[in-house]
């Protein structure tokens, strides 16, 4: 049986990430990879736990997103607050809903956990189409979140003041 475009994109993630020991460059190469993946991925990218409770974003490709996100507001702060994949297939049904771009219609975010179950980080897949994410666009940023808590989680808590 041939490999999924999804099982593609989580081999070349993980072949790209083989010896990169840098978080940063790690989130980089990953929203690259998964934006330029899908056509449906039309805002792909991390907003970063710099502090308790609050997420500022990290790397990602489409056009500006949110700047600063506290972990009580919005989907990314829902993500982040609970530790739980938000699968959001229509956000104007979700009253906490940060519009960021007016064009969103759907979205999925995704914790990135440490080893001792603090969230570093979310990774936000935003999507022009509504209900455009199926169960294996879910199951592939989550495999790769876990991935990321795991290799990456201790040294990148390591440098957000108030959270080592």
């Amino acid at each position: 049986m041939p490999d999924t475009p999804h099982d593609e994109v989580r081999t070349r993630i993980d072949g790209l990430l083989k010896d990169e020991d840098d978080w940063v460059t790690a989130m980089a190469t990953v929203v690259c990879e998964l934006h330029h993946a899908f056509d449906h991925f039309h805002w792909t990218g991390f907003y970063r736990t710099v502090r308790p409770n609050h997420l500022k974003v990290g790397p990602y490709q489409g056009g500006h997103g949110c700047l600063d996100i506290p972990f009580d507001k919005g989907i990314c702060g829902a993500a982040a607050r609970t530790a739980t994949t938000q699968d959001v297939p229509d956000v104007h049904v979700r009253p906490e809903h940060i519009a960021c771009s007016s064009s969103t219609n759907s979205e999925v975010v995704v914790p990135v956990i440490a080893p001792s179950g603090q969230v570093i980080a979310v990774l936000d897949v935003d999507s022009d189409d509504s209900a455009a994410f199926n169960g294996d666009d879910v199951a592939l940023l989550e495999s790769i979140c876990e991935g990321l808590g795991q290799r990456y989680g201790t040294d990148a808590l390591a440098t957000i003041p108030g959270m080592a």
